[in-house]
Parts: C-alpha cells; structure tokens; sequence
C-alpha cells in the first residue's frame, strides 16, 4: 500500500467521504471479520468493533495528526483488534449471583480507546527503535512462548539467559517509552 494511497484514506475519513468509507469496508472489513470469528464472534461483533474504530480514528484525525508506521489498512485492522480483545477481556467479567448469569456493566469510553490506541502507537514506535534481537526476543515474550521454546529458538545456554535477555530488552523498551514527551499524557 502506498504512502499516497494512506493519505487518501486519512483524508476521506476526516471529511467523511463515503467512497472512502466504502472502499475500506471492501478492503479492510473481510479480513477484521475473519479475525473476529476466529476469536469467538458473531457478525454483530464485527459491525460493532469495525464501526467503533472507524469513530474512533474519524474523532482523532479531527483533533490530531497520526502518524502511521505501517499501512493505513494495517493500521485500522490493529485498532480492530485492540477494541475485539479489549471486549473479549470485559466479557470475562460475569459474575455468578442467584443462579443468573449477569454482565457487570461497563459504558464503552471511546476516549478510554482513543488513549488506549495512542499508548499502542507509542509501544510500537519504540520497539522499533530496539535491536532486531531484542525485538524478536519481546515479540516472543509477548506472545507467551515458554522460556525453554525461547531458549531453543535463540540459541541461549539456559532459561536464565532468555530470562536476563528479556528483562534488560523489556528495561530498554521502557526508558525509551518513558523518555518520549507524550509519555506524561499517555500514562495514568
């Protein structure tokens, strides 16, 4: 996807053109409801969460710049995602009383989302910034791979290794986040 191609989806969503608005649900809508299903949604779950991110980047692109580090389309299915597991973690709040299931109720902030997306652009942007082991390491980390897999997968001597590995790389990433001037804003 083009830098040129990017700047048109930023535009047409700022001013509301439904061309563009069309064009992303052809592009980007299929492959955020394919992530949907196979985490446990239904097709109302994806209108909602593709809705709500197109709002959300709608109301940060009328107050702010983004700057985008991938594609644009990249870009809106990340937000996707984020809104889906954020969703995917409030469902796991039931609670069981009297022998009905009940929701603890929760008002969906799109504030709440928009501070939330401007943490993960500034994660993201940093760990860029870290050595490609370092960032392979995290990647791997984050994702849960056990200590031994790691282990393996790098080439270390022991889980201790990975595990002194990890925490200096994790150290990095959070000095970097920390020294960056919208960290104050972003952090509660």
């Amino acid at each position: 996807m083009s830098k040129q191609k990017d700047l048109e989806y930023l535009e047409g969503l700022r001013n509301g053109d439904t061309k563009i608005i069309k064009a992303l649900y052809t592009t980007v809508f299929p492959k955020v409801r394919d992530f949907i299903f196979k985490n446990k949604g239904k097709h109302h779950d994806v209108e909602e969460v593709f809705h709500n991110a197109l709002f959300q980047l709608t109301i940060r692109l009328k107050v702010d710049t983004i700057e985008i580090n991938s594609s644009f389309e990249a870009y809106l299915f990340t937000m996707c995602r984020n809104i889906w597991r954020k969703e995917l973690n409030n469902q796991k709040r039931w609670v069981r009383k009297d022998a009905f299931m009940t929701l603890k109720e929760e008002e969906y902030d799109h504030s709440e989302a928009i501070i939330a997306q401007e943490r993960w652009d500034l994660f993201e942007k940093k760990i860029e910034l870290l050595s490609p082991n370092c960032r392979e390491l995290l990647k791997a980390y984050f994702k849960k791979i056990s200590y031994t897999e790691i282990v393996a997968k790098f080439n270390y001597s022991s889980d201790n290794v990975a595990f002194q590995r990890i925490f200096r790389c994790k150290k990095q990433l959070a000095d970097l986040i920390k020294s960056d001037s919208s960290y104050e804003k972003l952090k509660k």
